[in-house]
């Protein structure tokens, strides 16, 4: 399982702010991938404005009574390669109103590899308000049930397997709690709106590899359960070994169907125990998404990729890509949006 740095923030919404707010995120950075991604959710109509994510580098949260010139001013400063500790100092100094103790910060980056992380929560911010800091993450959070909220979503994000995106769905799960935002407590939910974000190196800010939300849910449907049926079709559906049988060579099928939309079955062979990759990628050779990486024993294999809720996909032209034992094979699929 690659180590994970994670930063969980949970940050107050300050009801004269008119700006969507979170009241639980979290923000971590894969230092083996290099993705950086973050989720949270809050009991207000969008949540997503407050996450500003920098492919390769880091992400920002600039969270509670939440302001555009504050957020601004931590860009510029993760850009200029302040550190994140730095950044809130400079940002409680010059806060845009003079009024640092009611916001709440949570900033991680990775530079030459190291892990940078910092959080900050007003005494000002509306209760409960806490945050923690670990060697691998920060957890902030304010107009929480209680810390058990921090706690869950910690947990579940440090004990689960898998990509950063699957260990951040999970730190959210981990939050799905009636009233997790005391605000809505009336609406039997934990929150009204949720998000999850994810970026590749290679990615810009306008092109996530994995970038979806929910708003608005309505009233006893929690937007976490909604998140994680869009993420699920996200997902790749996993990978099955359809045969024991030895087969006489290293090949990569074409899919079916073809073209496609929304997904598309993929089968190939491997004819020795060896690491695998597969994945999607664009014309241009940028991937697009990993379905496998990893060691498998020799057999065929089938795999599913689905677009549901990608927004990165466009009709067109992409490549399935299979390396094993130094074999190297592609096949053209084609998506119909």
């Amino acid at each position: 399982m690659n180590r994970v740095i994670v930063v969980i923030s949970i940050f107050l919404l300050s009801y004269s702010n008119i700006f969507s707010q979170d009241t639980f995120s979290i923000v971590a950075i894969d230092p083996v991938t290099g993705e950086v991604g973050s989720a949270g959710a809050s009991c207000v109509g969008d949540c997503t404005i407050l996450t500003d994510i920098h492919p390769g580098r880091g992400v920002i949260h600039t969270q509670a009574s939440y302001l555009a010139q504050n957020q601004n001013y931590a860009r510029q400063l993760m850009n200029a390669g302040y550190s994140p500790q730095q950044i809130i100092d400079s940002m409680i100094a010059r806060d845009a109103q003079n009024n640092p103790l009611v916001r709440q910060y949570g900033i991680i980056d990775i530079v030459g590899g190291n892990i940078r992380r910092a959080g900050y929560t007003g005494s000002n911010c509306l209760n409960y308000k806490n945050h923690i800091l670990g060697p691998n993450y920060t957890i902030q959070g304010n107009i929480l049930l209680g810390q058990q909220i921090l706690d869950s979503m910690e947990a579940r994000f440090n004990r689960t397997n898998g990509s950063l995106a699957q260990k951040l769905m999970a730190a959210l799960q981990g939050a799905k709690v009636v009233g997790a935002d005391t605000r809505c407590a009336s609406n039997n939910t934990s929150s009204l709106s949720a998000f999850i974000r994810v970026a590749r190196t290679q990615d810009t800010t306008g092109t996530l590899y994995l970038n979806l939300k929910v708003l608005n849910a309505g009233f006893n449907r929690d937007p976490i359960d909604s998140l994680q049926k869009l993420f699920n079709a996200w997902l790749p559906t996993g990978l099955m070994q359809i045969s024991q049988t030895v087969p006489d060579k290293i090949e990569l099928y074409q899919n079916y169907p073809n073209p496609f939309n929304p997904s598309t079955k993929i089968k190939f062979a491997v004819n020795v125990n060896s690491k695998v990759t597969l994945g999607i990628y664009g014309l241009k050779g940028e991937l697009i998404a990993e379905l496998v990486n990893g060691n498998l024993n020799n057999g065929i294999y089938e795999t599913e990729w689905s677009i549901s809720g990608v927004n990165n996909i466009s009709s067109g032209i992409y490549f399935i890509r299979l390396e094993a034992n130094g074999v190297s094979q592609s096949r053209k699929i084609s998506v119909i949006k």
